[in-house]
């Protein structure tokens, strides 16, 4: 049976390979641009927010697989979230990478936290915790 370290990378690879979402969104109602001189990792965060929702999200850029997988994994559980869920996803996120303390989320929000846990594995490589969080730093900017 393949360990979990394993299926974590493939999870990794894949996004990396194949993101989602990576494309410009037409007329974004918010976007941002993200930068990390260490590596040179570049992405920018479009999002289409109706009211207190995200109607639609997507990235472009270029970088290491985990910033692109991290790019592409924010994309999927951040779609259809009300601003409230997606900023508590970005702490909840930021605490596990960094060996933070993460919150208590609602039951509702668990199935998203399960979603990005292949990427918590970067804070044993603390370099690498920029290079994943840099797409959720884009997305707390364009809210800005």
């Amino acid at each position: 049976m393949m360990d979990l370290r394993e299926l974590y990378q493939d999870i990794i690879l894949d996004h990396g390979r194949h993101p989602r979402n990576f494309h410009a969104l037409p007329h974004p109602t918010h976007l941002a641009r993200g930068h990390n001189p260490l590596c040179g990792d570049r992405v920018t965060v479009y999002l289409k927010v109706d009211g207190e929702r995200i109607a639609d999200v997507s990235f472009e850029g270029r970088g290491c697989a985990i910033s692109t997988a991290s790019s592409s994994l924010m994309t999927e559980v951040l779609k259809g979230k009300t601003l409230d869920e997606a900023r508590r996803l970005f702490a909840q996120f930021h605490a596990k990478v960094t060996g933070g303390t993460p919150e208590e989320l609602p039951e509702a929000l668990q199935d998203d936290v399960e979603r990005l846990e292949p990427l918590t594995g970067v804070r044993a490589y603390p370099v690498r915790v920029k290079c994943a969080t840099l797409p959720w730093h884009a997305f707390e900017a364009a809210l800005k």
